[in-house]
């Protein structure tokens, strides 16, 4: 069975090719390489010890997409490619809807002209903006969304809706990711952001590496336990494995399924902290900065749905997680332009 991942060589979609390649899969990465790295093309090689066929093109152009779709014989979609931000998606709301619809929008027409039926998209839990109840299930309303970014998924979401309800025999399933963090234990792949990191666990692994002198915690006066912001991390590579559940599913059901990956268990920003120092031993200093533009207070997920449908739960903890992030950062200290 061969699988194409839109945005493969980033840091989902990496994790998840490694996951793919290992349980006998054939990939095919389309990536236009905006804010990942070919290196990691060459890593997931190295861990998998099987090769990888990489177009790298920008998917907003049809011709591109059709030359894979001509060349192979595709059987499934995973959709991670987009712009992911949600600051800068605030900042530049144009850049986000333009990139993240089109993208999706040639995907799917592209798909449709050589019927290919089955898909997995990565979606977010900021779908669901400011919950009104917790821990968030699949049922719970959605739009009440704080940032572009949020609305692009939303928008994405309802479009493949539309397509599978007008489509015979389409088949998708929608993840909305919590928040992943971690990297593959082997430290040869992980999330390496180009520039100052948007996310908070590459952020305290840089501080832990004197490439930064201390985190910025956006606002301590929430109404938390101790008034930072509270999310469901999961260890990528729960993630993926949750890809690899997925796809049995899309093939043997037909419409759409929503699905939450998360851990169902909420941590603050200081009890990250605090686990990374208690799993690494190293103190990260921290100050408290104005609350950042579309952050909410509470999020995290219940995750009975993946369970029932799926078979599938997370498995790692937080100190898992902390410990592989930080053995990631530290043999890869300037990501993936350090030498092996």
């Amino acid at each position: 069975m061969t699988v194409l991942l839109t945005g493969g060589a980033g840091y989902i979609g990496s994790h998840v090719a490694v996951e793919l390649l290992q349980s006998g899969y054939d990939v095919i990465i389309a990536d236009n390489f905006y804010n990942s790295s070919t290196e990691v093309l060459r890593r997931i090689e190295k861990i998998t010890e099987k090769s990888i066929i990489t177009y790298h093109v920008d998917i907003q152009n049809p011709a591109d997409l059709e030359h894979i779709f001509k060349q192979h014989e595709i059987n499934a979609v995973m959709h991670f490619a987009g712009y992911k931000a949600v600051e800068e998606s605030v900042q530049q709301p144009l850049k986000y809807y333009r990139g993240n619809l089109d993208s999706t929008l040639t995907l799917l027409e592209t798909m449709h002209k050589y019927q290919v039926k089955n898909l997995v998209f990565s979606s977010s839990a900021t779908v669901y903006g400011n919950p009104s109840t917790l821990p968030i299930t699949e049922a719970c309303p959605i739009g009440n969304i704080v940032s572009p970014y949020g609305w692009t998924k939303y928008m994405i979401e309802r479009i493949i809706t539309d397509y599978a309800e007008a489509t015979a025999d389409f088949s998708a399933v929608i993840f909305r990711y919590f928040n992943p963090v971690g990297a593959h234990p082997s430290g040869l792949i992980g999330e390496a952001p180009n520039g100052t990191p948007n996310n908070l666990m590459p952020y305290i692994t840089q501080v832990a590496m004197g490439r930064r002198t201390r985190l910025s915690i956006f606002g301590a006066d929430y109404d938390t336990p101790d008034g930072t912001c509270i999310r469901d991390y999961i260890h990528i590579m729960d993630i993926a494995a949750g890809h690899i559940a997925a796809l049995p599913f899309c093939t043997s059901h037909k419409g759409v399924e929503v699905i939450n990956l998360g851990t169902g268990v909420g941590h603050s920003v200081l009890e990250l902290v605090s686990a990374f120092e208690s799993a690494t031993g190293i103190h990260i200093p921290f100050q408290i900065v104005d609350r950042r533009v579309g952050d909410i207070p509470v999020c995290f997920a219940s995750a009975a749905k993946a369970k029932a449908l799926l078979g599938w739960q997370a498995t790692r903890s937080l100190r898992d997680m902390c410990h592989d992030a930080w053995n990631w950062q530290l043999k890869n200290p300037n990501g993936f332009t350090t030498v092996e």
